[in-house]
């Protein structure tokens, strides 16, 4: 079931809440908890009931594990033993859905030899529930877990708004709120606040995401014939569709969870104003960055263990990052290269350098640009070709309505050819000049708005029950209610 989708907005999320408060109302708290867990089994099963089955095994599974390590003497062989085949256990089952195929096919390429290779149906929201639960797992033998209830910790894993595409949760982040009276009182304030940053993360999907996605397909699926501005536009394209589609997925998430006074963490703060690569990955998908950080990177050593095993260690946290996104070598590639940006940006504060401001963002951001060509690309092959193109390495083709005036470029290599960019794209939008100005301007303006105004929860802060809050939420609303003709999964959902 999609947020986005007229059925959860206008039936599922109205019983869900009226059911939760209802039955809390009369008292009946205990009833309310396993209200919500079942809505939010049904939420998942919705999408496919025999994947539910698999999602119901791992929370057995890996409440048994943490029960039996809670059961056993701290830091014992026991313990470590049970803790070790708990996680090899979830990376078993990640790994034959998600990379059975992939790892198939790879040595079918590197051998040269014809493997029959099954087809096997990503179950939804695997990579994420797992992480969840291996988190649970280690924090369990680190002591820095109660004995939970089941219902609670099924719940935990399951919470509708989270479950598919994260915020990627942790114990302490939500199960705590379970035992609080305040959790199952009405609030119109919680309600109102939630209502409001579920329709901004709406309209962040519906009315930019959504908008800039045919640019996105037409660029990506014609990486030969694109030209140099052809390519940039898919690429700052691409850039910023990611960025609105999945921000806007965690905003309805936090939104949902204000409804229901449960509050959960923060995923994005801004990624696109950072000036470091480092910054970036504080204030993108924070939460995967946590887990990385927390359950990876300082296992492995960190930073203790001198400054080569430092830079090793980033390598394999990014370059397993990225394989964590999409059972792809240019998803390993991408999150290698931001391994390398990360060992190049802590070699850089070494010397004790700065830089303007502005270039570092510069620098920064077209990093990040042309890490998700690779990110998006179907195949090396594409991604190499944007990526020369984009350097200017296939040449530099501007709109010939622009030679009159920018002819003093050709002695540098550029050519001026067609009447338009994107004129060999057909079926992009918006290919007749008229339209194409607007769609650049749109890019422009996304690209002022990511910089230098404030994000959805820094406008949060704001938030009062006011006229003009009411009749802007409400205009934004009815927008996005318009457009539920034209329903798409949020991109993360392939994860």
């Amino acid at each position: 079931m999609l947020f986005n989708s007229a059925i959860f907005i206008f039936i599922f999320l109205p019983i869900s809440l009226l059911g939760f408060f209802f039955l809390a109302n009369q008292g009946f708290k205990f009833v309310s908890i396993t209200w919500l867990l079942l809505t939010s089994l049904f939420f998942y099963g919705y999408w496919k009931p025999a994947y539910l089955i698999l999602l119901l095994v791992s929370i057995l599974v890996n409440y048994g594990f943490g029960s039996a390590i809670n059961n056993s003497k701290p830091g014992s062989k026991r313990a470590k033993i049970l803790l070790i085949f708990g996680i090899v256990i979830n990376l078993a089952l990640i790994g034959y859905y998600k990379y059975a195929g992939f790892l198939l096919k790879s040595v079918n390429s590197i051998f040269n030899i014809d493997l029959p290779i099954p087809e096997i149906i990503l179950p939804l929201a695997i990579s994420f529930y797992t992480f969840t639960q291996i988190a649970y797992l280690v924090d369990t033998y680190s002591q820095e877990c109660e004995k939970y209830d089941f219902r609670k910790y099924s719940l935990f894993v399951t919470f509708f708004p989270q479950l598919i595409a994260g915020p990627i949760l942790r114990h302490n982040e939500l199960i705590p709120e379970l035992n609080q009276t305040s959790t199952f009182k009405f609030s119109h304030k919680n309600i109102a606040m939630g209502l409001t940053l579920f329709v901004l993360g709406l309209s962040k999907k519906m009315l930019i995401a959504d908008t800039l996605s045919p640019w996105v397909a037409e660029v990506f699926n014609n990486a030969n014939q694109v030209s140099f501005i052809e390519a940039w536009v898919g690429a700052l394209c691409y850039t910023f569709q990611l960025y609105f589609d999945f921000s806007g997925y965690s905003d309805m998430a936090v939104g949902l969870g204000w409804m229901f006074n449960i509050h959960l963490p923060i995923n994005f703060n801004s990624p696109y104003k950072a000036q470091s690569i480092s910054d970036f990955w504080r204030r993108w998908h924070i939460t995967l960055s946590n887990f990385l950080r927390d359950y990876l990177y300082i296992p492995l050593g960190g930073n203790r263990k001198g400054k080569i095993r430092r830079h090793i260690n980033l390598l394999i946290t990014m370059l397993l990052g990225g394989l964590w996104h999409g059972a792809g070598w240019t998803f390993v590639v991408w999150g290698g290269l931001h391994g390398m940006y990360l060992v190049i940006n802590h070699q850089w504060r070494q010397f004790n350098l700065k830089i303007p401001s502005f270039l570092s963002w510069l620098i920064t951001f077209l990093a990040v640009v042309f890490s998700w060509v690779l990110f998006r690309a179907s195949n090396f092959k594409d991604a190499i070709t944007l990526l020369q193109t984009m350097v200017g390495i296939n040449g530099i083709i501007l709109p010939g309505r622009f030679e009159g005036i920018l002819s003093w470029l050709m002695p540098l290599g550029v050519k001026f050819e067609g009447q338009g960019i994107l004129s060999a794209l057909p079926n992009l939008p918006g290919d007749n000049p008229t339209s194409l100005g607007i769609n650049l301007i749109f890019i422009s303006v996304l690209l002022v708005v990511v910089t230098y105004f404030p994000n959805t929860m820094e406008l949060m802060d704001k938030f009062s029950p006011t006229k003009k809050w009411a009749l802007a939420i409400s205009v934004l609303g009815v927008t996005c209610l318009i457009s539920l003709n034209r329903v798409t999964e949020f991109l993360y959902f392939q994860f």
